[in-house]
């Protein structure tokens, strides 16, 4: 039970004695997930661990946002989808909002060229009507300036919860209905995939939660109804490569059965 919990938790003990090198090569070895969520949680801890203000915790989560996609990057991962800021962050004080709403702005201009380099295009999920101006705007310049690009898809969900996306495609298909464009008959897990925010992209094979948190956050509930779970001790500000290729390596060698024996 104990090594079980160990697994679960990500745990330093269930690493082996594997180095960063030897890790890279086992999971280049085997399938690569095609697409990786990150629910980024622990950044306020880190810095409170550390007399720091929240917003320290902020900025050193974007610096390790950065390593990540690096990684997702060099073994090809088709895409991850990053929980950048969800409905329910608006209930933070003013201050942090007002700080994680300017975090894309700063990125557009610090990592717009090298994203370019790497053939990464860049998406946006989540609502408009609360984004800041500022804030949506860069976003659109990232959509804008990578939408020709064909390697890692990068979902910044960003004003995100996973039942707002529901009852919005709940609503598209019954207008459909309504205006003789489908039959209600017609409506299954096709249609419902074509009105989510990631309609056009695979389901994500596994999710990453950091900060010892175990649950999902209305974080993609219709998409990870079969995606594998790994959850970390690690805040998000010290989860490296190292820890997310071993996430990798640990979805390897477990069983997907989707429901079958």
């Amino acid at each position: 039970m104990l090594e079980t919990i160990k697994r679960w938790m990500g745990s330093a003990e269930n690493k082996g004695e594997l180095t960063l090198e030897q890790l890279t090569k086992e999971v280049r070895k085997n399938p690569i997930p095609r697409h990786i969520g990150f629910i980024m949680d622990g950044n306020g801890r880190w810095a409170k661990k550390r007399g720091l203000p929240r917003t320290a915790g902020h900025l050193a989560g974007m610096k390790r946002v950065r390593e990540i996609i690096r990684s997702a990057d060099e073994i090809g991962i088709e895409a991850i989808t990053l929980y950048s800021f969800s409905t329910e962050n608006w209930k933070r004080p003013k201050e942090e909002v007002e700080y994680l709403m300017k975090l894309p702005i700063e990125f557009l201009k610090s990592d717009l060229q090298e994203l370019i380099d790497r053939n990464v295009r860049v998406q946006m999920l989540g609502g408009k009507e609360e984004t800041p101006t500022s804030t949506y705007q860069a976003l659109v310049e990232f959509e804008e300036k990578t939408k020709d690009n064909t390697g890692l898809i990068l979902n910044f969900a960003i004003n995100y919860g996973s039942r707002d996306e529901i009852l919005q495609a709940i609503r598209e298909i019954i207008d459909e209905v309504q205006n003789g464009n489908i039959d209600k008959e017609q409506i299954d897990e096709q249609v419902v995939n074509q009105h989510l925010l990631t309609r056009g992209l695979p389901d994500p094979d596994l999710v990453i939660r950091t900060s010892g948190e175990m649950r999902i956050s209305n974080f993609l509930l219709w998409q990870i109804a079969y995606s594998e779970l790994w959850f970390t001790e690690a805040l998000w500000p010290d989860f490296g490569k190292e820890a997310f290729y071993q996430a990798i390596y640990d979805f390897q060698n477990r069983s997907r059965r989707y429901g079958a024996v």
